[in-house]
C-alpha cells in the first residue's frame, strides 16, 4: 500500500476508534461517525461548533478525540429541540450561540482523560484559526477573542497561551459590554435554559459588532492572499445543510438538488441501457481476458476451501437435516430398546439431531466503472472470481454488476438537451450503462467470460453512482433469502462532467448520500462499501479501505471477510 492509502487507512481507523469513544461515552448505541459528521441512526446531528471537525492531514490523535468527547458530552447534555428553537437568525449570533452551548456541554465533563482531549482540540483549533490568517482582520480577531475569552470563563481554563497577549487589546475594549454576562455564563452552565439568555445576549452583541465592522470596510477589499488564507480555513459550519458529504470522497451539498421540488432528476432515460457485459466483447478477447485472470488468481494463491468455511460462518444458518442413530447421548432411540435386552453393556442407544449450514443470505458486487477504476481491472475481476467461486461452494447467490455511461460527457442525452434550449437545471445527463458480469443464475463455471469482460478497457467512461445502487437494490429485493446484501467497490465519488456543468458539482453525491440514507433506513439490505486505496466512509456507514495495489489477493480477502464479520455480527 502506497502512502495515500496508508493515511488513508489510519484515518479510518481514527474515525473507527473516535466513533466507538463517541457511543461508548455518550451512551447511545446508535451514534455513529459518516466522515467526520455525527448522525444518531440515520439522523444528522447539528453540532455546528467549528471545533468539532479537525481537517485530516496532520492532525494529532488527541485533536479527533477531543472532536468525539465534544460530541458525546452534547448528546448527553444538550436537549437539541430546544436549542435549534433559540438559534438567532444572524449568521454572527448563530455560530456564537452554537459554540456557547457547545462550551457549556464540555464544561461538564468530569473524567480527567475527556477534559484532556477537549483542551487538546481546543488549543489545535486555535492554532487552525490563527494560522488560517484570519486572526489578521478586525473581524477575525473579534470572534477569536470571545470564542477564547467565553471558554475560559465558562470552562475555568485559561486562554491558549500563544493567545493571551494577542487578544488583550480586543478583550479590553469588550470588557464594558461582556463583563455583566460572563460571570452569568458560569453561574448557569448546568442548566440549559438559564445559560440560554445571557449566551443569546453574548450573541446579538456580536452580531452588532460585526455588522458594524463590515458597515466600515464595505469599501475596502482584502488583500487576495488573505481571502484565499480565510478560504482555505472553515469557519462557520451548517451540519443541518451539510448533512452527508465532506471531505476527501465528498464535496458539500447540491443547491440544485435542494432547489428541486421533485428532488433528483433524469433529462432523459432514452438511452439508458441495462447489459449482459459478456456480449459486449468479442470471444477471442474474452479468452484472452481469461487467461490474465486464471493466471492471476493461481499467482495470488487464495486458499478458496477456507474462504468458503469462513464465508460459511458468515452467510449461513444451521437447519435440521435429519438424526444420527447410534450415538451415546442425546434422545433416546426407541428402536434400539431390544439391543439393551440382548446387551446390558450397550451404550449407543440414542440418536442426535443433525444439522447442516443453508445460505441465508444473497449478496451482490456492484463494481464502479468510471475511468479511474480501469486500472485496478485485472485485480478486481481476480478478486471477485475468488470470491463467486468460494460462494457458490456454500450456495450462497451471488452477483456481480457495474455501472458506467454510455459515452463521455453526456453524449447523445446531452445534445437532446441542447436542442431543447438548455433548460435550467436539468438533471442528470447522460446516459445510464448498467452491465451484468455475473447474474444470481448463472454458476461461476459458465459466468468466467462474464467476469472477464471487467477487463474490457473502453466499459469504463463515467459514474453516477446512485441510480446504480437503486438499481442493485431493486434486483436484490427479487432474491428470497433472507439476509441481502450488497457489497459497493469504488474509488471515489460520482463523477459526470455533463451533469455536473448543468447542475452543479454535488448534484450527484448527494443524490448517492440520499439512497444510502433511505436503504439503510429501510433496513431490508446491509451496503457495505469498499474503497480502493480511499476511505469511503463519508458516504458508507460500513465500509474499509483495500489496497489497490493488492487486489486479489488474501489481504483483500481478509479485509472483507473483517467488514463482513462486523457488519453482521456487531456484538462479537
Amino acid at each position: 500500500m502506497d502512502s495515500t492509502g496508508i493515511a488513508e487507512r489510519r484515518a479510518q481507523e481514527i474515525r473507527q476508534l473516535c466513533a466507538a469513544s463517541l457511543r461508548a461515552l455518550g451512551a447511545d448505541p446508535r451514534l455513529e461517525l459518516l466522515g467526520s459528521r455525527p448522525y444518531r441512526g440515520n439522523t444528522v446531528l447539528p453540532f455546528n461548533a467549528p471545533h468539532l471537525y479537525p481537517p485530516s492531514p496532520g492532525t494529532a490523535f488527541e485533536s479527533f478525540r477531543g472532536a468525539s468527547d465534544g460530541m458525546a458530552l452534547r448528546t448527553l447534555h444538550s436537549d437539541t429541540p430546544a436549542h435549534l428553537a433559540l438559534l438567532p437568525k444572524n449568521p454572527s449570533a448563530r455560530m456564537v450561540f452554537e459554540v456557547l452551548e457547545q462550551f457549556r456541554c464540555e464544561s461538564l465533563a468530569t473524567l480527567p482523560g475527556v477534559v484532556s482531549n477537549l483542551r487538546a482540540r481546543h488549543e489545535a483549533w486555535s492554532k487552525e484559526y490563527l494560522a488560517s490568517g484570519l486572526a489578521e482582520t478586525s473581524l477575525g480577531m473579534l470572534l477569536y477573542t470571545i470564542l477564547q475569552v467565553t471558554r475560559s470563563r465558562i470552562t475555568a481554563e485559561p486562554v491558549v497561551a500563544e493567545s493571551e497577549d494577542m487578544i488583550e487589546a480586543t478583550r479590553a475594549n469588550l470588557s464594558p459590554v461582556l463583563g455583566p454576562l460572563l460571570p452569568a455564563l458560569r453561574r448557569n452552565k448546568l442548566s440549559q435554559a438559564a445559560f440560554a439568555p445571557p449566551a443569546l445576549e453574548i450573541a446579538r452583541l456580536v452580531a452588532d459588532a460585526v455588522q458594524a465592522l463590515e458597515s466600515r470596510a464595505s469599501a475596502r477589499k482584502a488583500p487576495k492572499a488573505k481571502e484565499s488564507k480565510a478560504a482555505a480555513f472553515s469557519l462557520l459550519v451548517d451540519v443541518e445543510r451539510e448533512a452527508a458529504l465532506i471531505g476527501r470522497t465528498g464535496t458539500g451539498t447540491s443547491g440544485t438538488l435542494e432547489a428541486a421540488a421533485a428532488g433528483y432528476m433524469v433529462f432523459t432515460r432514452a438511452y439508458d441501457e441495462e447489459s449482459a457485459a459478456r456480449g459486449l466483447v468479442r470471444e477471442d478477447l474474452l479468452r484472452g481476458y481469461r487467461e490474465r485472470i486464471a493466471a492471476r488468481v493461481h499467482t495470488e494463491a487464495v486458499n478458496t476451501t477456507l474462504l468458503a468455511k469462513k464465508l460459511q460462518g458468515l452467510l449461513c444458518v444451521p437447519e435440521r437435516s435429519g438424526q444420527d442413530s447410534g450415538a451415546e447421548e442425546g434422545l433416546l432411540d426407541a428402536s434400539r430398546l431390544g439391543q439393551l435386552i440382548a446387551s446390558p453393556t450397550e451404550s449407543r442407544l440414542f440418536k442426535t439431531e443433525r444439522f447442516e449450514p443453508v445460505a441465508a443470505a444473497t449478496i451482490t458486487f456492484l463494481v464502479d466503472c468510471s475511468g479511474s477504476m480501469k486500472q485496478h481491472a485485472e485485480g478486481l475481476a481476480a478478486f471477485l472470481d475468488v470470491l463467486v467461486r468460494a460462494l457458490e461452494r456454500i450456495d450462497v447467490p451471488c452477483e456481480v454488476l457495474g455501472y458506467t455511461t454510455g459515452a463521455w460527457n453526456g453524449g447523445r442525452a446531452l445534445k437532446d438537451w441542447r436542442r431543447a434550449g438548455t433548460p435550467e437545471n436539468p438533471g442528470r445527463l447522460n446516459e445510464l450503462s448498467h452491465l451484468v458480469f455475473k447474474d444470481a443464475a448463472t454458476p461461476w463455471r459458465t459466468g468466467r467470460p462474464g467476469l472477464a469482460a471487467m477487463l474490457k478497457s473502453t466499459l469504463y467512461r463515467e459514474g453516477i453512482d446512485g441510480e446504480a445502487v437503486r438499481w442493485a437494490l431493486s434486483r436484490l429485493e427479487t432474491q428470497g433469502q433472507e439476509r441481502r446484501i450488497l457489497v459497493v467497490i469504488s474509488d471515489g465519488s460520482p463523477a459526470d462532467g455533463a451533469t455536473a456543468n448543468a447542475n452543479d458539482e454535488n448534484y450527484l453525491q448527494q443524490d448517492l448520500a440520499a439512497v444510502l440514507r433511505g436503504a439503510e433506513a429501510a433496513g431490508s439490505t446491509t451496503i457495505l462499501g469498499l474503497g480502493l486505496g480511499l476511505d469511503m466512509s463519508e458516504y458508507f456507514r460500513r465500509s474499509t479501505i483495500l489496497d489497490a495495489g493488492r487486489l486479489g489477493g488474501s489481504e483483500s480477502v481478509r479485509d472483507l471477510l473483517g467488514l463482513l464479520e462486523r457488519s453482521l455480527r456487531p456484538g462479537r
